[in-house]
Order: C-alpha cells, then sequence, then structure tokens
C-alpha cells in the first residue's frame, strides 16, 4: 500500500509553493479533501491554541479551541454548500503523546462541526511500516494528493506533489480500507482523550 510516496517520487514544492498549489486546487470544483496523519507530534505554526499548550497553559489552549467555534462552523457550511467534503484519518500510538492530546481536543470541535474523521491504532499498521512510516497524505479529490514534508523541528517544510490519476484513485481506494479498520472519532475521544489529566510538556 501506499507504494507510489516510496523514496523521492514526486515533485518536491517549498512550503510557499506548496500552500500556492494547494489554495489553487482548493478553490476549484474539487468534492473531497483526505488526510491521512500519522505524526505523532508536530509543531503548529500560527495557532494560538498550540501556542498555548506549547508554553503549558492547558486551559487556555481548550479555550482558544472552543473561542474557534464560530469560525470553525462558517468554514465548514461554506464548504458544505459548494459540496466539499472533509475525511480524516488520524494513526495514533499509545500512550497518546502531549501534542495528541491537544490536537484531539480540536479535532473534537471539527467531528461535531462537520468532519468525518476516523482513529486507528498504530499496531494495526506494522505490516505496512516494515520499511517506513506511512506518509502524511493531503487527496484533494482526483486532482491532485501531497505527501507533506516536516523539517528538524517537525515544522511543516512543503510536500511532494502527485498528479497522476491512476496514483491517486489507488491512494484514496488505500485510505478508504484503513478507514473501515478506524474507529468513529468520538467513541475513541471519549474512551480515550476525555478521561486523562493536563498534558506535561517538555
Amino acid at each position: 500500500m501506499f507504494d507510489c510516496f516510496r523514496g523521492n517520487a514526486g515533485e518536491i514544492l517549498a512550503r510557499p509553493d506548496y500552500l500556492a498549489d494547494f489554495g489553487r486546487f482548493y478553490e476549484s470544483d474539487i468534492r473531497l479533501l483526505a488526510k491521512i496523519e500519522r505524526g505523532q507530534t508536530f509543531k503548529e505554526q500560527g495557532s494560538p491554541s498550540w501556542e498555548a499548550f506549547a508554553a503549558g497553559d492547558w486551559a487556555a489552549a481548550l479555550r482558544l479551541i472552543e473561542a474557534e467555534r464560530d469560525s470553525v462552523a462558517a468554514y465548514f457550511q461554506d464548504s458544505a454548500g459548494r459540496g466539499l467534503a472533509f475525511r480524516r484519518l488520524r494513526i495514533v500510538e499509545f500512550p497518546v503523546t502531549p501534542y495528541l492530546q491537544w490536537e484531539m481536543n480540536s479535532f473534537r470541535l471539527r467531528s461535531e462541526l462537520g468532519e468525518e474523521i476516523r482513529v486507528l491504532d498504530a499496531r494495526e499498521i506494522a505490516d505496512l511500516e516494515r520499511d517506513a512510516p506511512l506518509p502524511e497524505v493531503v487527496v484533494l479529490g482526483n486532482s491532485v494528493m501531497y505527501a507533506v514534508i516536516y523539517d528538524e523541528e517537525l515544522k511543516g517544510a512543503g510536500a511532494r506533489r502527485f498528479t497522476e490519476p491512476g496514483q491517486i484513485a489507488t491512494t484514496f481506494t488505500e485510505f478508504e480500507t484503513l478507514c473501515r479498520k478506524g474507529e468513529e472519532f468520538l467513541e475513541f475521544f471519549e474512551r480515550e482523550i476525555a478521561p486523562l489529566g493536563p498534558p506535561t510538556v517538555n
């Protein structure tokens, strides 16, 4: 699975070029934005909630997530109006990292407001990761997909771009296969995340 991402395949885009290319396709007539997220910790550039979390202020981090409710709701309403659906598969290792605990609280808001999110235990994909972890993948309709690149500080640094229709179709089929193995987000959240105390940030 995901063979097309092996090695250095794809056209490498620096972060500004990736964001511009993504925006161009996103504003087109696509009907689906699908993501596979594998990494267990990242640095979220430009997120006030993540900044509060990273500073150790968990209460502020949660408050800032909730403060985004109206804008996130408007975003999903606008997307639904143009027929665009959002689907996400989040791979999770245990015990969950502090970052993942923060992210899952952000995802709870998105799930409540219209994003379809499923969670898959990393142990379920061990056979797919004998050589390397699964890539961080973003698929926009049947037009383009990206393997996101992160730098040494775990910040987004760009992406590898793929536009071959057969590769995109195969990747989405593989995405669907993994989603069927996953768990509905809110069930996972209530069992694994809601009972946790504030995370300790190093």
